[in-house]
């Protein structure tokens, strides 16, 4: 009995030796920084679009890991950068109410959000309390147009994307008659809006528009009535939750149209659920492919290796902040109110892209490529400088 009781106390107090460990190795980590700084996230990390949202916190994270264990100094002083991530659920309330919580935590730029329908609303608060804020992924030209100097983004918007992919469809793929659906959302309605004017300035007529949400899972309504347009092609403005289902019941349906659809769709979560229905279908993407961009192919193999497969957006999250980084050592300083100036004008090398701003937060130079599903896999087909389409 004895014995055992003394077996016990001495596997608690290694318990609490080894607890003790890990505790005051973080702690020496953040003691041994002068500076401590807070930068804020919010992408959907429960719901339909998790699997996005979590992609876009890991790219963040390793961002911030590597600053951290790079050591960074910020106007003389030593640095521990603390990623503050918050679910916003890709709901445009839940954002305003996770901005606000930011603004509260007193963090010095925020990366987010993933959505257009989520950043936009956000973005005034992010600007009432001066915080600078990049999307990595919202692409609605509202975004950066409501004049918010605190709004900037890193990668094309959909006024360049919605013409290549229009004007794709009219020119390359020869389509005459399109029937267009979109999920009502800032993103998925923007981007179908920009598509038309594409596709009619080169030829095509538009048979159908017709409307779904962002949490619907059956279109056999929707595609039913776009049937009997007979289009020969079908484009969707919306993500891959919907986007994968909606090719999969336009196959069973017998409708014999191309499938197109943009950015949010560009996934192997929409290719898992479109099933054999994936293959042949279209989609773009802001930028160039990952083995094409600057630090691409190096990019991808630490972040295989730490978190698996890349979604879609995680390359432009880590350039996101370590934009953000950058701007604070060009100021010296990581106060907002100082450093945002040097980000307005930054010219940073990353992964994605050159990465500099316009007057409006917009990406200069960028590109759209159009991909599409061949073997089970987004193939690259055709990419667009973005300072082409936006001459159109």
């Amino acid at each position: 009995m004895i014995s055992h009781f003394a077996r016990s106390l001495s596997l608690a107090a290694a318990t609490l030796m080894l607890l003790g460990c890990g505790k005051s190795a973080t702690t020496e980590q953040n003691a041994s920084a002068d500076l401590v700084v807070r930068i804020g996230a919010s992408a959907p990390l429960t719901g339909p679009q998790a699997h996005l949202g979590k992609d876009n916190e890991n790219g963040a994270r390793m961002a911030t890991d590597e600053a951290n264990a790079r050591g960074i100094d910020i106007g003389g002083r030593k640095v521990h950068f603390e990623l503050i991530s918050e679910d916003d659920q890709a709901d445009p309330k839940s954002a305003t109410i996770v901005a606000q919580k930011l603004a509260d935590d007193k963090v010095s730029g925020v990366i987010g959000h993933m959505n257009s329908g989520t950043s936009i609303p956000a973005e005034k608060i992010y600007s009432d309390n001066g915080i600078p804020q990049i999307s990595p992924s919202a692409t609605a030209v509202a975004y950066t147009a409501q004049g918010f100097k605190t709004a900037f983004r890193v990668m094309a918007n959909d006024a360049q994307q919605g013409h290549v992919l229009g004007e794709y469809a009219a020119k390359n793929l020869g389509a005459k008659n399109i029937a267009v659906i979109d999920d009502r959302t800032a993103y998925g309605q923007g981007l179908a809006d920009e598509f038309i004017k594409a596709a009619q300035a080169n030829g095509a007529q538009i048979v159908a528009r017709e409307y779904t949400n962002d949490k619907a899972m059956d279109f056999t309504a929707v595609l039913t009535a776009v049937k009997s347009k007979k289009p020969d092609l079908l484009f969707y403005g919306g993500m891959d939750a919907q986007g994968g289902p909606m090719a999969k019941q336009l196959k069973a349906l017998q409708l014999d149209a191309k499938f197109m659809t943009g950015d949010g769709s560009k996934t192997p979560e929409f290719i898992k659920l479109a099933g054999a229905a994936a293959e042949g279908a279209y989609a773009s993407l802001p930028g160039v492919p990952l083995d094409k961009m600057p630090g691409g192919k190096a990019f991808s193999g630490r972040f295989v290796a730490k978190y698996g497969p890349i979604q879609l957006y995680a390359p432009y999250c880590y350039d996101a902040v370590n934009v953000m980084i950058a701007a604070m050592q060009k100021a010296g300083s990581a106060d907002p109110e100082k450093y945002l100036a040097a980000l307005a004008n930054i010219s940073y090398d990353g992964v994605t892209a050159r990465i500099q701003f316009d007057a409006k937060g917009d990406l200069k130079g960028g590109a759209i490529t159009v991909y599409q599903v061949q073997h089970g896999t987004w193939q690259p087909l055709y990419t667009m400088a973005a300072n082409s389409a936006a001459a159109h």
